[in-house]
């Protein structure tokens, strides 16, 4: 639990003079689920976007796993080990629930052609794609269109894809949105289950959700980190309740 997955030290970025990233320190220790909140503006996606390499920093470095990725490429990122759900675990909505999972485990084996050239290969992922389906609650709807799916079961689909690169760590960017109650605590109840034995860093507006599953909080605001520490302790810090005065939410 005291081993660092990932660390930023001094990431910046900057748009044409607007610094929306400043020197930002992250330690995301292996086997917590991270949050990272704040106000609309406060830099929280674009943090994402720096440590998954869709964004290159201004300044600073990123360290995973021990190794320097500052300089990787998006796809070599995801390819160590981490992985931004719900961007690149996209779902192809005219395949079914089955065949998106299949499709994101033939990832892993290098050659995205094999799913449409080889019943042998489609068949012997057959019983790592079932596995999936089960753990994220989507047994017995292999066979259903993903567009036919509600919306918080696509969420599931989603994380289904993610989970099918075997990440060390998974990225959720506002895993909760446009979700109904009882979708959020089914998967709340998800991400609890895959960070048993994975680590998670996630953005997310519902701080209910963040105080009920988080071990580690960072909030920042105006691109900078303003406290950090578990929900007690960032919720009676008076600078992080005068940073959401009038928000309502993070």
């Amino acid at each position: 639990m005291d081993e660092l997955i990932l660390e930023t030290r001094g990431l910046t970025k900057e748009f044409r003079g607007f610094t929306a990233v400043h020197e930002v320190d992250l330690r995301i220790r292996r086997g917590t689920i991270h949050a990272l909140i704040g106000p609309n503006g406060a830099g929280k996606t674009t943090v994402f976007n720096l440590l998954t390499k869709f964004l290159e920093p201004t300044a600073g470095r990123i360290i995973f796993e021990d190794e320097d990725i500052t300089g990787a490429r998006p796809a070599d990122v995801a390819r160590r080990g981490m992985v931004r759900s719900f961007q690149i675990s996209a779902v192809f909505p005219h395949l079914t629930v089955r065949d998106n999972v299949r499709v994101a485990l033939q990832r892993k084996l290098g050659n995205s052609f094999h799913f449409w050239r080889s019943e042998r290969v489609l068949d012997s992922l057959g019983p790592r794609s079932e596995a999936l389906l089960d753990a994220v609650g989507l047994s017995g709807l292999g066979d259903a269109l993903a567009s036919e799916l509600p919306y918080g079961r696509k969420r599931a689909l989603e994380i289904a894809t993610t989970l099918a690169l075997d990440p060390a760590m998974l990225l959720l960017d506002e895993p909760m949105a446009g979700l109904g109650q009882e979708d959020i605590g089914r998967i709340s109840a998800l991400i609890r289950q895959v960070a048993a034995d994975r680590t998670v860093l996630m953005v997310e507006h519902n701080l209910s959700v963040v105080a009920d599953l988080c071990d580690v909080i960072t909030v920042l605001t105006r691109g900078r980190v303003l406290a950090e520490g578990d929900y007690a302790t960032v919720s009676a810090n008076p600078e992080v309740a005068e940073a959401y005065l009038g928000t309502g939410h993070a």
